[in-house]
């Protein structure tokens, strides 16, 4: 998303998670066995956040991190919180859905919470009818809690209560760069094998 928001040429290589990412092309270039990965010339870097500061440095237009001091914090806050709170409340109810055992109905109660206390963050962020985190600038905080907060729905999860988010969620599935990289939902149902082997490996 942040490289079609800037207009930035690349070649996408999907990974088939079955196998692929255990293969010896794939370590040498990542020994951790996760996407994404970013090669770029004589350059290989892993992890989403590093990837994300190091497109927006090299290619500044538009810029995807702002400069101000309270708005960069906000970003910056709301990209840890994603990854930190919000993701890790999703994988227990993910494999509930998915039918893999090993979680309690206390765990998945307090992930469930948890996923309500980080929307209620979110909305509270989006005050002052905001557009976005950062105010009106599109920011790097769409780019990650935008591929994560529209899917809680998925764990019947309502956004009545959380206007904000829901007009922001609209907001961002309107641009170029959602509509590119949504993922049909026959994919997804063909891929849920897949996905359901890679959770129960994490228990």
């Amino acid at each position: 998303m942040a490289l079609l928001e800037k207009q930035i040429e690349f070649e996408p290589i999907a990974l088939n998670l079955d196998g692929d990412q255990f293969g010896p092309d794939f370590l040498a270039i990542n020994p951790f066995h996760r996407i994404p990965v970013l090669v770029d010339g004589d350059l290989t870097l892993v992890e989403s956040l590093a990837i994300l500061d190091y497109i927006d440095a090299k290619y500044p237009a538009p810029p995807l991190l702002p400069k101000e001091a309270k708005a960069l914090g906000i970003v910056r806050m709301v990209e840890m919180v994603t990854l930190n709170e919000l993701l890790p409340a999703m994988f227990p109810l993910t494999r509930q859905m998915l039918g893999v055992p090993g979680d309690t109905e206390e765990k998945l109660a307090q992930s469930k919470q948890q996923i309500l206390t980080v929307l209620r963050f979110f909305e509270g962020l989006l005050a002052d009818q905001r557009t976005f985190f950062a105010g009106e600038q599109f920011s790097l905080a769409e780019v990650v809690a935008g591929t994560a907060v529209p899917s809680v729905g998925m764990f019947d999860i309502s956004f009545d209560e959380y206007p904000k988010l829901q007009q922001w969620g609209a907001r961002l599935a309107g641009r170029e760069s959602w509509q590119q990289t949504e993922v049909p939902q026959a994919e997804i149902a063909a891929k849920i094998p897949i996905i359901r082997d890679l959770l129960a490996a994490r228990l």
